[in-house]
């Protein structure tokens, strides 16, 4: 990709922006299917207050939701695993008072292998406002114990580190976060203009020891776009939103061969220049040598949500498939079925002026199934990002409830209807 000029950006940040980038419509030109659709929905013991979910799953192990949870004057992290159609008792992997809780970068629990299993969170720095720091714990035993955190990286500035994903490889924990520091003034909003840009960077930390020197991926990225990663047949690809100098915020992978992370490059070329950050990660899935993709954009004015599949392990990509046009809010995440199709999940519009949990199925070939709906849910920030994980022959939806005020951790499973 080649360097790329640094350049503070004013409207980067999670609080201000997309809200202004999305106008209000209807689905009529989209209509959901009429055919019943089991939506199951499934009891945790979240509590009140409960908010960012994450859903990981691992070919060795359960799927598993985890979540954060106020209590008192502190905050933990829990998570449950799904066994026999329900979830388990949730257990505590952490807490703190000074932990950094945003709608857009929220932590996760992720089976690395059936006893190893790592967990990250964030924490605010003492500078306060945005300086924060990505905290990974570990856990030999399958989630009963975890080790003390550590952060998977050392540069020590008052910045931002956040926006993390953890993903297995081998016996290896392998971290990639968004890291601030490159920007002088110290987080966002500094006003300082000849401040750096955020960039991309990854650490292995191999079973039992400490994270490595961290790689630095790419040297100018979206700042708050959420970052995702699977394991491939070559090894780990990772999806996450790049920036130029001239304000192109298209979406781009790496592959991690031979030890190091490949220059990222375009899936597709959107083009859409935007002077913000518009907090709309994109997600991605592997397997059997496929690869999927799916983003949101809004180039040409036109919002999108858009699916590229690689039937070659992620060495090149299709060209996109529209998922949704009528002016959907985003929100992705992706899954493969049972029969190598892919899910796509993603928030829309109704008519009544709300916002509905959505997904579809989209063929090998780039055909799209009947478009579904798993339950209303707000489009404000606080309803934060669903996740969705296939779970054999259905699919396992997780979200931010908040209606009544309060927010409260739901799920649902969902049988995918078979199209003849």
């Amino acid at each position: 990709m080649g360097a790329k000029t640094k350049k503070f950006d004013p409207f980067l940040r999670p609080f201000w922006s997309l809200v202004f980038l999305i106008t209000i419509t209807g689905c009529s030109d989209n209509p959901i299917d009429s055919r019943d659709v089991d939506v199951q929905l499934i009891q945790t013991d979240a509590k009140t207050g409960s908010s960012a979910p994450h859903l990981a799953t691992s070919l060795a192990g359960p799927v598993v939701l985890s979540w954060l949870e106020p209590n008192g004057s502190m905050t933990e992290l829990r998570y449950s695993t799904f066994e026999r159609d329900e979830w388990t008792p949730s257990s505590l992997v952490a807490k703190g008072s000074n932990w950094f809780v945003n709608w857009a970068d929220f932590p996760s629990v992720v089976p690395i292998s059936q006893n190893l299993w790592a967990a990250h969170w964030l924490v605010r720095q003492p500078a306060g406002g945005f300086a924060y720091d990505v905290e990974i714990a570990r856990s030999n035993d399958g989630g009963i114990t975890w080790s003390d955190s550590e952060k998977p990286h050392r540069d020590g500035t008052p910045t931002e580190h956040g926006f993390a994903s953890l993903v297995p490889y081998h016996d290896e924990i392998i971290a990639i976060w968004l890291d601030g520091r490159e920007m002088i003034g110290g987080h966002h909003g500094s006003g300082d203009k000849n401040a750096g840009g955020m960039t991309l960077r990854s650490s292995i930390a191999v079973k039992g020891k400490s994270f490595q020197t961290s790689e630095l991926i790419d040297d100018l990225v979206c700042d708050c776009c959420q970052t995702d990663v699977a394991v491939a047949e070559a090894g780990p690809i990772l999806v996450y939103r790049d920036r130029s100098s001239d304000e192109i915020r298209d979406i781009y992978v790496s592959r991690l061969l031979g030890g190091r992370w490949e220059t990222g490059r375009s899936i597709f070329q959107d083009n859409w220049r935007i002077g913000g950050c518009p907090v709309n990660g994109p997600a991605i899935a592997a397997r059997n040598g496929a690869v999927i993709v799916a983003w949101y954009s809004e180039a040409n004015s036109t919002p999108r949500v858009l699916m590229a599949r690689s039937d070659n392990d992620g060495s090149s990509f299709d060209t996109p498939v529209t998922i949704d046009a009528e002016l959907p809010v985003g929100r992705v995440d992706i899954d493969f079925l049972e029969n190598g199709d892919a899910a796509v999940s993603w928030i829309g519009k109704n008519d009544t002026d709300g916002g509905l949990l959505l997904w579809r199925t989209v063929s090998r070939t780039g055909s799209l199934g009947p478009l579904q709906e798993v339950t209303s849910i707000s489009t404000r920030r606080n309803a934060g990002f669903p996740q969705m994980s296939r779970v054999g022959d259905r699919l396992l939806f997780a979200w931010t409830d908040v209606s009544g005020g309060q927010t409260t951790i739901r799920t649902a499973r969902v049988d995918v209807p078979v199209v003849n």
